[in-house]
């Protein structure tokens, strides 16, 4: 396998050793509600060998949550620049197989700035990772501006991940966060993101949804109900029509559901494939693998190579 044939999986994640003592002894010990051990143990060759039995090409890796900010601004920006350092690394050593999205230690805005232009400028960065939050910090919150106005003429690829939020006590019921609450935490972002008026300031942004939008297909209709009879000035475009710029990978768990629901938000040239390797575990990628090929080659045309020509030409 290489970087001229197969998938590129743009939604895959890397750990390392030091970043989950970090994250550890920040209170992090079980990740988002998960089990300790579900830490995910990463390596460039158990990477690969996941990528060439699933005929995938080239992954573009991230950190996932909980990101690298864990209270502290300077604690966060070396941490992201360790990260950051890391991931180019691993793209040097294997640069036909991996990418990489930079973390940035929000909600630090000035060591989110320099950790930008670090990235684009000196690591070759593929774009960035955000997480749905950054201490209820959300994508098109006001604060962000300086960031989106760093981002938006670089034409980013920015790839939003659900991460817990604030009141996840109550919300969650003490269940794992990525079950339920994520796709719920992304809706959130997203729509913020489209009724603020934030995805029409910054219209270059290229924004990855991820698990196939989670719930937020369903939610469309509702959103631009309310949006009609609130009395507020919102953004003109429909809200299908700004959702269907955006693009949305297939990372989690697909199902004949819930490709229906995001046909009704998203055209076949906005879907990327994502694995969610390595905290989807090797067995889990490869069985939804089958569920894709089962869901979307039905119509003849391969979701392989569908998927990867549009992440080609977001990556390009």
């Amino acid at each position: 396998m290489n970087g001229n044939s197969g998938l590129v999986d743009v939604h895959a994640h890397f750990t390392t050793d030091g970043y989950i003592d970090r994250a550890k002894a920040a209170g992090y010990s079980e990740p988002d509600g998960m089990p300790e051990s579900y830490w995910p143990q990463w390596s460039a060759p158990r990477h690969l060998e996941l990528m060439d039995q699933a005929g995938i090409a080239r992954a573009i890796l991230s950190l996932s949550s909980p990101g690298v900010h864990f209270g502290n601004d300077a604690a966060a920006r070396s941490l992201a620049r360790e990260i950051n350092e890391t991931s180019a690394d691993i793209v040097r050593e294997h640069p036909q197989r991996f990418g990489h999205f930079i973390s940035l230690p929000l909600p630090d805005i000035d060591g989110s700035l320099d950790e930008i232009a670090h990235g684009y400028e000196d690591l070759a960065a593929d774009g960035v990772i955000m997480m749905t939050n950054n201490a209820g910090v959300r994508l098109g919150d006001s604060r962000l501006r300086p960031v989106l106005e760093e981002l938006n003429p670089r034409a980013a690829v920015i790839l939003l991940h659900p991460t817990s939020s604030a009141g996840h006590e109550q919300l969650s019921f003490g269940y794992p966060r990525p079950m339920i609450e994520f796709l719920f935490d992304t809706a959130r972002t997203v729509v913020d993101f489209v009724l603020g008026g934030a995805a029409e300031r910054y219209p270059q942004l290229r924004l990855i949804v991820p698990h196939l939008g989670g719930v937020l297909p369903l939610l469309t209709d509702r959103v631009e109900l309310f949006r009609s009879i609130s009395g507020e000035h919102w953004p003109t475009p429909a809200v299908t029509e700004i959702l269907g710029r955006f693009y949305y990978d297939l990372a989690g768990t697909p199902s004949a559901i819930q490709i229906a629901a995001l046909n009704t938000i998203a055209r076949p040239a906005q879907m990327l494939y994502g694995s969610d390797y390595a905290w989807t575990r090797h067995d889990q990628v490869l069985r939804a693998m089958t569920t894709l090929d089962g869901l979307l080659d039905a119509d003849g045309d391969s979701w392989r190579a569908r998927t990867t020509r549009n992440a080609n030409r977001v990556l390009a």
